[in-house]
């Protein structure tokens, strides 16, 4: 059996994705490996987010090909990167398959052509795949948490998002087929999945949308918990915020990306929805679910940001005070709307320094948020030691929150009730209730 090794960069989706690759290949005589010096073939699965996402691939790729020469290993580069790059990594002469995230079902052949000595694509988009019939090879070591891919593609196409063009079109997976492989996690051992899609609330499928689907899967057992990801600001219905509420095992969390606190830039970034929507939906996850986690992401420096757009950005955090935010500074990405039409015209020293006052207020916000858990008592499923001892267990709560106590009792996957002691601004310190 030819070694397959396989690097994952990027998004969640990601990771689902090179689970479908690994089995595709396992069908045909490929064996996963961990070491890549024993490795027939290595693959980079690539993201092309942000530029540093791309340039850290192009340096992977120079080191894979040491690798090449010394035991004449296929080079390959599949997801976004290939589709946005085809052209740039078979001219580099350092790569012998390029294959985009439609195209993982043609991996088999590309690679066989690939060893005769010509390097192979294929970055065709798809309007029907979505690898629903495939059951995916986890690549989670410890068992407790699977991803499930509902959806692929996206039709927002937002000014400054890549993810149109390489990933292509919305379309929504069979829903028996997804609770199908909900089943087979749990009856594998899996105590929680996360429903992936880049838009996961324009779900919609044979009749079924996205609140339908979460009680289908919530119904499998109590003892399976539900998660999801991402959900958009515009699209997030009463529906799903009071099925959450019904259902004890769907975890009381949502990713909710608001990228900028300003409505000409929300404008601007065609986000379709404003500032006040946004605050709406807040409100109403709160009121249904007065528990329920919040995280987001935002955009800092976005073209033509001013400071007073910058300001409105940080008022939002302060009132909406989310538990944490994934938080970036604008970078160009080459073929986007935003790249067509507006000038990149913020300097990247106003655009550091925006970035990080976002930082530093996030951090008291977060801050802020874990402080008010002293005291609360939550069911965690533990994940595996704390980073700093064997003598720690870790896990999230429902509210996404990492709970870290002292136990050496009980075990990845099993549910512990714990009380909240004491936090910082990322974890909560608990102690074991018994």
């Amino acid at each position: 059996m030819r070694k397959l090794y396989i690097e994952t960069y990027g998004c969640q989706m990601n990771v689902n994705d090179t689970e479908v690759i690994f089995s595709i290949l396992s069908e045909h005589g490929y064996q996963r490996t961990e070491s890549i010096d024993e490795a027939d073939v290595i693959m980079a699965n690539t993201c092309s987010i942000r530029d540093n996402a791309e340039q850290r691939i192009w340096g992977r790729i120079n080191q894979f090909n040491i690798q090449k020469k010394k035991r004449r290993a296929t080079i390959g580069i599949l997801g976004c990167m290939a589709e946005r790059l085809k052209d740039a990594l078979l001219e580099s002469g350092k790569v012998d398959v390029v294959a985009g995230p439609d195209a993982y079902r043609s991996l088999p052949d590309l690679l066989e052509a690939a060893a005769d000595g010509h390097p192979q694509i294929n970055v065709e988009l798809s309007r029907e795949e979505t690898y629903g019939d495939i059951k995916p090879v986890r690549v989670d070591t410890n068992g407790v948490s699977a991803f499930i891919s509902i959806m692929r593609g996206c039709n927002n196409v937002c000014s400054y998002c890549v993810v149109p063009y390489t990933r292509g079109v919305e379309r929504s997976r069979d829903a028996s087929t997804i609770v199908r492989e909900a089943c087979d996690c749990f009856q594998n051992g899996y105590k929680e999945v996360t429903l992936l899609g880049q838009n996961v609330d324009s779900y919609y499928f044979d009749g079924i949308n996205f609140a339908n689907l979460l009680a289908r899967v919530a119904e499998i057992s109590p003892l399976l918990r539900v998660r999801f990801s991402t959900s958009n600001p515009q699209d997030i219905s009463d529906e799903v915020i009071e099925t959450m509420a019904r259902y004890d095992n769907i975890c009381k969390h949502i990713h909710l990306p608001v990228q900028s606190g300003s409505n000409r830039i929300l404008e601007k970034m065609r986000r379709r929805y404003t500032r006040e929507w946004y605050l709406e939906r807040v409100a109403k996850i709160r009121e249904v679910l007065p528990e329920c986690g919040l995280t987001t992401d935002v955009i800092a420096g976005f073209c033509s940001e001013t400071e007073e757009d910058h300001k409105e950005t940080l008022s939002l955090f302060e009132e909406v005070v989310f538990d944490t935010a994934f938080m970036f500074y604008y970078s160009e990405r080459p073929g986007t709307l935003a790249a067509r039409k507006y000038p990149d015209d913020v300097d990247i020293e106003t655009k550091t320094r925006r970035l990080n006052e976002i930082i530093e207020l996030q951090g008291r916000m977060s801050l802020k948020s874990y402080r008010r858990d002293i005291g609360k008592t939550f069911e965690v499923l533990v994940e595996g030691p704390s980073k700093k001892t064997d003598k720690e267990l870790c896990g999230r709560a429902s509210n996404n929150k990492m709970c870290v106590w002292p136990d050496t009792e009980h075990k990845a996957g099993d549910y512990v009730t714990v009380e909240v002691m004491d936090c910082t601004s990322a974890t909560l310190i608990c102690r074991e209730k018994k």
